[in-house]
């Protein structure tokens, strides 16, 4: 499959990483490269580490970068590794990161990656191939409260007490095997109301199984502490996220970051000695424009949040 993908809020993030030809920048979600092209062509002495955790991304991503192979470096990880992928290379710090937090259109339309509600594939969902948890365990095997806590925490999902007994009942049967037959169970736990809403019925427990197969989650809040530890003073920091669990964490670790003094109103003076270690650039997230949309509706959701190191 060509792994192509239109990348999200392009012009505001090479503009919020205020590149350096000599500089060192990571783009922790490698995608199709879209980013990180644009990113490469503007260095001349400098380096680009790219990311991902899903191979067919990198394959593709080595092939459009192949014009400045002498200056990237592809690594094949999770992003909230990125202690261990900076040490392993032998860098400090870095002069700019980015991570674009979206599930990537060819992830979204390779049905067989299991991703989409619209076609039938087998239940799998993994960014990463080589992990061992897919969406047929979580749906077949996984306690009837835990699957009714993601789908209402990671989902958003009012239903989901409903769909989580259904999926009980239904595995009780036979194993659910396959995403169509998964979207039969959600639709039939459902009240007729909420079938005749605009968004897909099932569009809300994809996202609840998808975000607990990839502890994307989880994989956020452990980036976003370790992020401005590992760049330079100057340094920029920029997070796209696409729902709003993803940017309450980033939202909260920035304002975090930037904050200085954590002591109580009342007291006379400061007695813990916080100090800001960076200032928010971007004090509403960035979203994308009119044009944009309308070349690609899948960056309505989008929002891009910038800070800078100290």
């Amino acid at each position: 499959m060509e792994f192509s993908h239109k990348s999200v809020l392009l012009d505001e993030c090479i503009e919020g990483l205020a590149i350096r030809p000599d500089g060192i920048y990571l783009d922790g979600t490698l995608g199709g490269a879209g980013h990180s092209y644009e990113i490469a062509k503007r260095l001349m002495t400098g380096r680009l580490i790219g990311v991902d955790r899903d191979t067919v991304a990198l394959e593709a991503a080595a092939i459009r970068l192949a014009p400045f192979a002498e200056r990237v470096t592809t690594v094949h990880s999770n992003f909230s590794e990125l202690d261990r992928i900076l040490d392993d290379l032998g860098i400090d710090a870095v002069d700019g990161m980015l991570f674009d937090l979206g599930v990537s259109s060819p992830q979204l339309d390779d049905a067989q990656r299991g991703f989409s509600y619209m076609a039938d594939a087998p239940l799998d969902m993994r960014m990463n191939r080589d992990d061992a948890l897919t969406a047929y365990e979580v749906v077949n095997t996984w306690q009837p409260e835990e699957l009714r806590r993601i789908l209402c925490e990671y989902g958003e999902e009012r239903y989901a007490p409903q769909i989580a007994a259904a999926i009980v009942r239904k595995r009780g049967e036979a194993p659910i095997e396959t995403t169509l037959e998964l979207v039969d169970v959600i639709r039939s736990a459902m009240p007729p109301q909420a079938l005749r809403e605009k968004q897909h019925p099932a569009k809300r427990s994809f996202q609840a199984i998808r975000i607990a197969v990839n502890d994307e989650l989880g994989a956020v809040s452990k980036l976003m502490k370790t992020a401005f530890r590992r760049l330079k003073p100057g340094g920029r920091l920029c997070v796209i996220t696409f729902h709003s669990l993803e940017d309450r964490i980033v939202k909260s670790e920035m304002q975090q970051a930037a904050r200085g003094c954590t002591c109580p109103p009342e007291f006379p003076v400061c007695v813990c000695g916080k100090k800001p270690i960076a200032r928010i650039i971007s004090r509403k997230p960035i979203i994308s424009g009119e044009a944009e949309l309308e070349e690609n509706p899948r960056a309505r959701s989008a929002k891009l949040r910038v800070a800078e190191k100290i």
